[in-house]
């Protein structure tokens, strides 16, 4: 009763519009994180400024774009028209206020919420906006998103905003930027925007073709024909075919990387089937057209609707029959003019035919085998919500891949049966480097992992947001870590590709005395421990295995502090090497290498 007693007027908040975003973080820029994974918040605030930059190129203003990274400092210059000076405070601290409202100013934007330099303003403990314009500056200056100071004057510069951030550490706590990521994240607006010039500190990044480039970039050797490429006003894709398994496909709207696809893409994706049974006469699925295709379409859309602030995915539904029809008669009008392209295609899709009816045989087989052996095999400890069924618990849904029951043991008691589920790990799986996937499916541990998964038929269908290897930190760990990494990449590359599968950190020693306990993920942390903890007698284990972390402890690293790393591959093209490298046949280099590295 007190605390409906509690419930008066003054308890009643109205937040400033930066407020709210300090408030709420994750409703404008989705995650938080350190900076170890692409899509932590540093580089969305990285993101949201150089998107107003990019649009001033698409615009016809500025083709030059300088970064600068200096330690926790980010600033970005542009060569644009510059923010009118009236109106620089407004623009980058007041919601739904900008120019991208107006479609005489910007008609191609990913901006469209009047948001994204509000919310950098907002969680930056630095933030400075200097809009050149017509020889005249103003300049601005925020800390924690209120405002310190303003000054205005005469200029030599040319035309154009810099604006210069350092993320608070106040929300972000602990975090560093990788310039890998950075770099990664700038070529892809060089292959979105032929012909801008974007320097991070002066290493330049440009694109003559597009996304031909980007292509050609990802698949390197492994296209099997020159890449198919189309470009018109506000549509530009480009795809080819290697000898792989799966499909990965990069789609873009108005520059912005929509990774978990949309419309657009589903479209782009019936283009290409309608596109080759027209010109061969025949009733293709769409699966075995698509088999071994890397492809890239990026579009141009006055009024994008997005399914979230992020804008991973598009929903805009009207844009589906302009983007089918142009990409079938595009790619119909290449077949007939390029006959060895289409000969090497044609002989592409009904290989992938003639697998696809193997393996449903192999299915068929496998599924009657599951049935009989189902009580001989670990069962998968499920979780109530699903990344497929759209509630928020199962977009943070996951599942452990463990080394065994012991560590299964552990987990289940202390898991949260909400959102994440169990597979426990007989042994060593197959090594499936360079095996056949009808092969893979006759052994009984991977089956039995793509149906938990439900990867069989399409890796849309995939029932856990995060896939996290769970095994001992051992050289048994390491290898079973290897298979499996080796399983995903050969066979569901897109997968890893999209930031889906994980490995878990779990601490190697406990340093405790009677009043406090520390978890240490390596040696260095368990020394500094002892040092600690050593005036009042420190006792030090080390666990050798996940089994040997009780219940009670191994909770708390599998909930709200669970450090989770990111198997993620730079380029496609660098994965056969990468596999032939650590799990071909043995080789002087390799051992030379684990000597000097691993032993």
């Amino acid at each position: 009763m007190a605390l409906e007693h509690n419930y008066t007027e003054d308890k009643i908040k109205t937040l400033s519009s930066l407020e709210h975003i300090r408030a709420r973080p994750g409703m404008y820029i989705g995650r938080m994180g350190n900076g170890s994974h692409p899509d932590d918040g540093i580089y969305i605030l990285f993101k949201e400024i150089i998107d107003n930059s990019v649009d001033e190129f698409i615009m016809g203003f500025g083709k030059r774009i300088d970064i600068e990274l200096n330690e926790a400092s980010l600033s970005i210059r542009d060569y644009g028209r510059g923010i009118p000076l009236g109106k620089v405070v407004e623009c980058v601290s007041v919601i739904n206020t900008g120019g991208k409202f107006n479609d005489d100013v910007f008609q191609f934007s990913v901006g469209l919420n009047g948001v994204g330099t509000k919310a950098v303003n907002a969680l930056s403990e630095h933030f400075e906006v200097i809009s050149h314009r017509e020889g005249k500056f103003f300049k601005a200056l925020f800390s924690e998103g209120g405002m310190l100071e303003t000054k205005t004057g005469k200029t030599d510069d040319k035309d154009g905003t810099k604006v210069t951030f350092i993320p608070s550490v106040q929300m972000f706590h602990k975090y560093s930027f990788d310039s890998d990521y950075i770099k990664k994240r700038l070529w892809m607006y060089a292959y979105l925007n032929s012909g801008l010039s974007l320097f991070f500190n002066e290493e330049k990044f440009y694109s003559k073709n597009g996304l031909r480039d980007l292509i050609d970039n990802e698949v390197g050797e492994e296209k099997m024909y020159e890449i198919f490429y189309h470009r018109e006003q506000n549509l530009e894709f480009a795809f080819c075919h290697t000898p792989n398994y799966g499909e990965n496909h990069y789609s873009f709207v108005n520059g912005q990387y929509t990774n978990d696809g949309g419309t657009h893409l589903s479209a782009f994706k019936e283009g290409i089937l309608k596109g080759i049974n027209e010109f061969s006469g025949k009733s293709f699925q769409g699966s075995d057209v698509r088999d071994g295709i890397v492809g890239a379409i990026a579009v141009k859309l006055k009024e994008p609707i997005f399914e979230s602030q992020t804008k991973n995915k598009l929903g805009n539904a009207d844009i589906r029959a302009w983007i089918v029809a142009s990409v079938k008669d595009a790619f119909v009008d290449f077949l007939h003019k390029h006959s060895q392209e289409s000969e090497i295609i044609l002989e592409k899709v009904t290989l992938n035919e003639k697998v696809r009816k193997d393996i449903q045989a192999v299915k068929k087989e496998s599924k009657e085998k599951a049935k009989r052996m189902s009580l001989k095999i670990p069962k998968l400890k499920d979780c109530k919500f699903h990344l497929d069924d759209g509630s928020l618990k199962g977009k943070n849904s996951m599942l452990f891949l463990t080394e065994g029951q012991s560590a299964a043991g552990s987990m289940v008691s202390c898991r949260d049966v909400l959102a994440q589920a169990i597979f426990s790990l007989r042994g060593k799986p197959l090594n499936c480097f360079k095996q056949s996937f009808d092969n893979v499916y006759k052994n009984e541990e991977f089956y039995y992992i793509m149906q938990a998964l439900n990867i069989e038929e399409d890796i849309e269908n995939l029932r856990y947001e995060k896939v996290v290897i769970a095994t001992d930190s051992d050289v048994d760990g390491l290898h079973i870590r290897n298979l499996l990494i080796t399983f995903f990449l050969t066979f569901f590359e897109q997968l890893v590709l999209s930031g889906h599968l994980y490995i878990l950190e779990t601490p190697l020693f406990r340093v405790r005395n009677k009043k406090e306990t520390i978890y240490c993920y390596d040696e260095e942390e368990m020394n500094r421990a002892v040092e600690k903890l050593s005036r009042k007698g420190a006792e030090v284990t080390r666990f050798k295995g996940l089994g040997e972390i009780s219940p009670s402890e191994f909770g708390q690293f599998i909930g709200k502090d669970i450090k989770l790393i990111n198997i993620n591959v730079d380029y496609m093209r660098d994965i056969p090497a990468i596999l032939e490298f650590y799990m071909g046949e043995n080789t002087p280099e390799r051992r030379d290498y684990i000597m000097n590295n691993l032993v």
